[in-house]
């Protein structure tokens, strides 16, 4: 045992001095003190608090702020004609781990950029745009926890322009269209959709821009958003809410009444009053069959770690059943209100058997328009095939 006489005395002098050690540890404060200082703005952003991950980054003050200036936060997400402003939008909305309720705030930021102003109100050129720049920003992304629903009403307000998405395509002009370039020709004929509220723009996710290489793909993100409950809701109700909405403005042949012989669009070879709607009820039942398979998906990776209570969170938040009106209908309102329409009661049955939701509805109106027997049957199956290829396969 030591009992602080000369062995002691020697293992001192054999250490550094501490006045060494004490400059040494002073000089390497200071270093680190002045690198803080002279990086004081980036810290709360790279350095917030996170726990034991990843630093989150805060959310600026003036993002959040855009959320109560819609017209604000159009200008901040428009990437505008010749997607010059792409890059800033990018970096605005595209946070992978925001700190605290930041990833709340960007989905109201979202919302309040590309929503429709009010009930009845038609997008503007300028939210068209920015819904598209909004779906390439995240494309990819891992839509962080909070952000979905917003992200998810964003694209139930353009659920027209999310219906007809196929792939992106060199021939689009630009990120949105205008409501005279979206107008149906003579013949009845618009690459746009049917029914469409007559000055409503319209965002173009299949276009692709060769400068900044941006490109949407709204496939791709339901799938992302699908994993969150809420989210999903929203998107199912609004697949359901076109569906009867397009139904019922279809005559008792289940024919497009707008439709006129003659030019025949993009070089097909026969047209007729039921080929088009044909196409775009396989669209619908096709994305409805999607949304069920990224469901499964998300389940089998651990995602959804419990399927039935996820199911469960769903149906409190849809908001109910749609069916069809008996008669048929000739308003022709924006995306928006298509979306929001009033509910018909409660939904009743499997949630997920998409399927059968379906069918429930195309019943519905079938006997209520008396639409003849073989048509129906035609109808039914082209939504079985379309829902069931959703379910197993990317559409």
């Amino acid at each position: 045992m030591r009992d602080g006489g000369q062995d002691e005395q020697v293992d001192a002098d054999a250490r550094p001095g501490r006045l060494a050690l004490l400059r040494r540890h002073w000089l390497l404060s200071s270093a680190v003190a002045l690198v803080l200082l002279a990086t004081a703005t980036a810290v709360p952003l790279a350095l917030a608090d996170s726990g034991d991950g990843p630093p989150c980054r805060e959310v600026p003050a003036s993002t959040r702020a855009l959320a109560k200036d819609p017209a604000a936060a159009t200008r901040a997400l428009d990437p505008g004609d010749d997607m010059s402003r792409f890059p800033a939008v990018r970096e605005l909305v595209r946070h992978e781990r925001p700190c605290g309720d930041g990833a709340e705030a960007l989905g109201a930021v979202v919302e309040a950029a590309t929503r429709a102003a009010r009930p009845g109100a038609p997008h503007t050129v300028a939210q068209a745009r920015a819904a598209y720049a909004v779906v390439a920003a995240l494309d990819w992304a891992e839509v962080p926890d909070g952000m979905a629903p917003g992200v998810a009403r964003m694209l139930a307000d353009y659920v027209v322009d999310e219906a007809r998405y196929l792939s992106p395509s060199d021939d689009g002009t630009g990120p949105a269209v205008t409501a005279e370039q979206a107008a149906p020709d003579e013949h009845g004929w618009t690459a746009y959709g049917r029914f469409l509220a007559p000055g409503e723009a319209h965002a173009d996710f299949e276009y692709r821009d060769p400068v900044s290489d941006a490109a949407a793909h709204p496939d791709r993100l339901v799938g992302e958003l699908a994993r969150d409950p809420e989210a999903f809701a929203i998107l199912y109700d609004a697949e359901r809410a076109y569906f009867a909405h397009y139904l019922e403005r279809l005559t008792s042949q289940g024919g497009d009444p707008d439709f006129r012989p003659g030019k025949e669009p993009r070089g097909a070879s026969t047209s007729t009053a039921t080929s088009w709607p044909d196409n775009d009820l396989e669209d619908i039942a096709g994305r409805i069959g999607s949304l069920m398979r990224h469901r499964a998906a998300h389940a089998r990776k651990g995602e959804i770690p419990d399927l039935a209570a996820f199911d469960r969170a769903v149906r409190r938040h849809t908001r109910g059943a749609y069916l069809p009106a008996v008669r048929r209908l000739t308003t022709r309102p924006p995306m928006g209100d298509i979306a929001d329409r009033p509910v018909s009661g409660q939904l009743r049955g499997e949630l997920a058997d998409g399927r059968r939701q379906l069918f429930a509805m195309l019943d519905a109106w079938a006997e209520a328009r008396s639409v003849p027997g073989a048509r129906a049957a035609v109808m039914r199956q082209i939504i079985d095939n379309a829902y069931v290829l959703g379910l197993w396969m990317s559409i």
